[in-house]
Order: structure tokens, then sequence, then C-alpha cells
């Protein structure tokens, strides 16, 4: 990842509900969820949620696929795993970090 798509993944992810819709997202996992679903497990207007939507999308971090007439969205796991490599990469002063654990946690 270049540092440009870093910044611009993490300002999209630099505001509340993009936040929240991003790591609910995550949950949902392959799945993924249709706006219906958000608006409702959200709270937010399903306009506000549209704009947050298309946010995260420029920015990488969201997929879409239409499924009949639904739009499904998921969070694009590729990317978030690029931003937080590039996030960690030298987290341990230049020694190679462990990974320790089930989740795979760098540790230094």
């Amino acid at each position: 990842m270049q540092e440009d798509q870093a910044v611009q993944a993490l300002a999209a992810l630099a505001q509340a509900v993009r936040l929240r819709l991003f790591r609910a997202l995550v949950v949902a996992g392959p799945e993924g969820m249709t706006p219906t679903v958000m608006v409702e497990q959200l709270g937010v207007a399903a306009s506000t949620l549209s704009f947050h939507l298309k946010e995260l999308s420029h920015a990488g971090l969201v997929t879409q696929e239409r499924q009949g007439r639904h739009l499904i969205y998921r969070a694009a796991f590729t990317t978030m795993n690029e931003l937080l490599d590039y996030l960690t990469k030298n987290c341990c002063e230049g020694s190679v970090c462990v990974l320790t654990d089930a989740a795979a946690v760098r540790r230094c």
C-alpha cells in the first residue's frame, strides 16, 4: 500500500458513522449486508448511509455487488489488511515482529 492510499483509507475511517459502518461490515464477514439491514442496525437515514458507503467505497474499504434487486456491501478485507500491514510495518523499531495467538496479533 502506498502512503496516499493509506491516507485516503484513514481519512474515510476518521468519521464516527463510517467507522461504525465499516466495523459492522467486518463483523458481517463475507456475507456482507444490504443497505436496509445497515440502516436498521446503525440507526442512520438511508441517504446518510449512501453518502458514507460511497466514501468508504472510494477509499477501497468497501465493495458492492448486485444480487437480484439487492445490493450487498462487504468490507474489503484485502485493503483492510494492507492498511494494517502498512501501519505496523516497522512497529518493532526495525526488528522482526512475532505473530502470536490465533488472531495473529503482532507483538514486539
